[in-house]
């Protein structure tokens, strides 16, 4: 009998990486759920699911995640998903820059450093995924996100270039660009920014205008329509480069690629009509 395939799953505590688990679980995986809340994944050990406790920003914790996933699966991995992330909202000039660290060391540094610790795995045994959990905010962005895009685009930019690295020994690197999904993100971006733009900040109406503009986008995607387009990108024979879940989030993308102008115009109105 062919044994279980393995798959790493962080940031599993919620949302996308949370449904992501259990999807993976209930095709026969065996999964290594890894977040720092802990508490929130017992469901997940219902199903069979090692639940772990991870920080992606500290090189023991992950190094003990992987291990821990290596010994399980006798030295096998299969998939590695880089979900966990968030979102450190903000103007540029009032942000700290210890919360512009921590916003890469989570969403990028994090990401880049387990993937070095599977890569010599898969690359010895010949085949393996690495799927990193990006967002249409990769190619897009509003005011106020400017750290976090950043990541995202760094992420982006890093799997491209993996890919081209690691794709001669049977192991692929790709990208799944979420766009707006009924999750605790936009409550946690949107909370982020009002904790740094201080009350006399001249960047007070800008934020308001933002935080308006974010409440009023309404997510048709669930945690699980994206946990179906992760499995694709993770188990596709012909993996694509990037992976998106609408027409919609496509469309945004791709204006904001091919007409930069447009969408910076689009940008521009809709902050002036909100702060009038």
């Amino acid at each position: 009998m062919e044994p279980k395939k393995t798959v790493l799953i962080t940031g599993a505590s919620s949302g996308m990486g949370l449904a992501c688990a259990e999807l993976f679980a209930r095709r026969g995986w065996t999964v290594h759920a890894g977040a720092r809340r802990v508490d929130r994944m017992a469901g997940l050990a219902t199903l069979g699911v090692h639940v772990h406790a991870l920080d992606v920003t500290n090189t023991e914790s992950n190094r003990a995640f992987v291990d821990a996933a290596l010994l399980a699966g006798q030295g096998r991995i299969d998939v590695l998903v880089n979900n966990a992330g968030y979102g450190e909202y903000g103007p540029v000039e009032d942000l700290p820059m210890e919360r512009v660290r921590a916003q890469f060391d989570v969403n990028f540094f994090g990401a880049v450093e387990l993937t070095k610790l599977v890569l010599p795995t898969m690359r010895e045994q010949g085949s393996g995924r690495i799927v990193h959990i990006s967002s249409i905010g990769g190619d897009l962005y509003t005011p106020l996100g400017a750290f976090y895009h950043a990541t995202k685009a760094a992420l982006q930019q890093f799997s491209d270039t993996l890919d081209a690295e690691v794709r001669s020994f049977g192991v692929r690197s790709t990208v799944v660009q979420p766009g707006g999904t009924q999750s605790e993100w936009s409550e946690i971006a949107l909370s982020t920014a009002k904790q740094n733009t201080a009350p006399d900040s001249v960047y007070l109406p800008l934020a308001e205008a933002i935080d308006r503009l974010l409440s009023g986008q309404s997510a048709s995607a669930t945690s699980a329509d994206l946990a179906e387009v992760f499995y694709r990108a993770a188990t596709a024979d012909h993996p694509k480069r990037r992976y998106l879940h609408s027409a919609g989030d496509r469309m945004a993308v791709w204006i904001a690629r091919c007409l930069p102008n447009l969408y910076r115009s689009g940008i521009r109105l809709a902050i002036r009509r909100l702060i009038k």
